[in-house]
């Protein structure tokens, strides 16, 4: 098999991976760095691009004409505009700037919340770019006279490297400007947005091999001639599910969610088509594009993140503990009923006008009567606890939607490692759960790379490979 070149960008930082569906290796990591101006969040493009270049170098170097594709995947939702020139407008807004506040409720006042979500079977969050667009044409009334191209921002990166613009399906899907029924974007949704339909470049599948680097590029990079840059599932969640190790034996795969578990954890099922009805409404869920052009049926719950941000409060008072530490405390304190709601709006906001984390966990047990965490132990295991629970919920909601018992779970991505949470939910669910492999998201892009190269017929030959290549862990109830 050919190697292929992954590019995983995450929200806190970035890989160059070089692949194949029997070994990785990783080239180089980099953050992605978000700078604030005044009062904004961006994402420092620039820099993110020019790291990714000199991981590119570094592993044209290392493996030269072994390598036949690069494909990039990033987090959802966010986006550059460009001019008629190809030049970006701006640097692209971070998911968690704070212009989008209000911004849901005041879209619904122009079309109704019942309509939006079934023009696009998508949850309702804050940094969806619908209410992106919506709050920064509020800003400036006049930014989309000057817009001539968007492009999600992994297909940003695409075209700096191939001069080819193109917006990929499953990135598309997570804006919310997408009609999954039709598979084209929205035209009431954009039209009262202000957003011209040709804005948008040509939609394309994953597998899509956009082209080869520009000459440029190719001198700078020290590429071979035929490496070409494929559309994997752009947006990390559909990578990340692509390279879910279910086998089909002779009695064909049982029903079984996976869940993307990192700084979010996205849970769910996939679906040959979209579920879009009042249930799937009410219960916040999601319609996302997967890799074989069919839906990842989802709900977004706050992950990682909460544990992650208590840990950079401890660091930032001097008290530096490590991972293991951490989950060794949790798993040590005792069950005294702490526990809080993940998805409450007061563990989302980035900024710290509602204090440390481990401040917004004790006053959200003082303001709900629930006992109130005080140790590092106490507060981890809060929040593991409150994770396996809200994953429990999830996964009933998921069978009283779709009328069909979950049997098996599929933890993918980094979080996959922590033994302790992945115990609690087996515990709480009563089912099996598969944890790994820890890099689903590279894998599963490079899988869709390898297929569109004609290395492996389709998605169940590249998730056995990765079934007996990499390591998943089997917990039993």
């Amino acid at each position: 098999m050919k190697k292929y070149i992954a590019v995983d960008l995450g929200a806190s930082n970035g890989r160059v991976i070089v692949g194949d569906l029997e070994t990785i290796d990783v080239i180089s990591r980099f953050e992605t760095r978000n700078v604030r101006v005044k009062d904004s969040i961006y994402w420092d493009i620039l820099f993110i691009y020019a790291s990714i270049k000199e991981g590119l170098k570094k592993a044209f170097k290392k493996y030269g004409d072994q390598i036949a594709g690069i494909g990039i995947d990033t987090w959802g939702v966010d986006y550059a505009l460009l001019d008629e020139n190809g030049d970006i407008l701006g640097n692209p807004y971070h998911y968690r700037d704070d212009r989008t506040e209000g911004a849901i409720e005041d879209f619904f006042k122009i079309i109704p919340r019942e309509e939006v979500y079934k023009e696009t079977g998508i949850q309702f969050m804050p940094f969806n770019t619908l209410f992106q667009l919506h709050a920064a044409r509020k800003a400036r009334p006049d930014i989309f006279n000057h817009v001539k191209h968007y492009l999600s921002v992994p297909d940003l990166l695409n075209y700096w490297l191939t001069g080819i613009m193109k917006n990929e399906y499953s990135h598309l899907s997570t804006t919310q400007l997408l009609n999954p029924e039709t598979g084209n974007i929205s035209s009431k949704l954009i039209d009262e947005l202000g957003i011209k339909p040709d804005v948008f470049p040509e939609l394309v599948m994953p597998g899509t091999i956009l082209g080869p680097l520009t000459a440029a590029v190719k001198e700078e990079l020290g590429a071979p001639e035929s490496v070409v840059v494929i559309e994997p599932g752009c947006h990390d969640t559909a990578s990340a599910v692509a390279a879910v190790p279910v086998i089909e034996g002779s009695e064909g795969k049982k029903n079984y969610a996976y869940l993307s578990s990192g700084t979010w954890s996205l849970l769910g099922i996939e679906s040959d088509t979209p579920i879009i009805n009042e249930a799937s409404l009410s219960e916040e869920f999601t319609n996302e594009g997967s890799v074989s052009g069919g839906i990842r049926f989802l709900k977004n719950i706050m992950g990682l993140w909460i544990i992650q941000e208590c840990k950079r409060a401890w660091d930032s008072e001097g008290q530096v503990i490590e991972w293991a530490e951490i989950v060794k405390a949790a798993e040590a304190a005792e069950d005294k009923g702490f526990r809080i709601d993940v998805d409450d709006a007061l563990f989302y906001d980035s900024s710290l006008t509602h204090g440390s984390m481990n401040g917004r966990i004790q006053k959200y047990c003082r303001e709900n009567s629930i006992p109130v965490p005080e140790t590092v132990g106490e507060i981890a295991s809060c929040v593991f606890r409150s994770l396996a629970e809200a994953y429990k919920r999830t996964v009933r909601k998921v069978e009283k939607i779709t009328g069909n018992k979950i049997e098996e779970l599929y933890i993918i991505g980094g979080g996959c490692q922590n033994d302790y949470l992945n115990r609690l939910t087996v515990e709480a669910l009563g089912i099996p759960v598969f944890a790994g492999p820890v890099e689903a998201t590279a894998l599963g892009n490079i899988l869709v790379q390898a297929k569109a190269m004609g290395d492996i017929v389709g998605l169940s030959e590249g998730r056995k490979m990765i079934a007996e290549n990499f390591d998943v862990v089997a917990y039993k109830k």
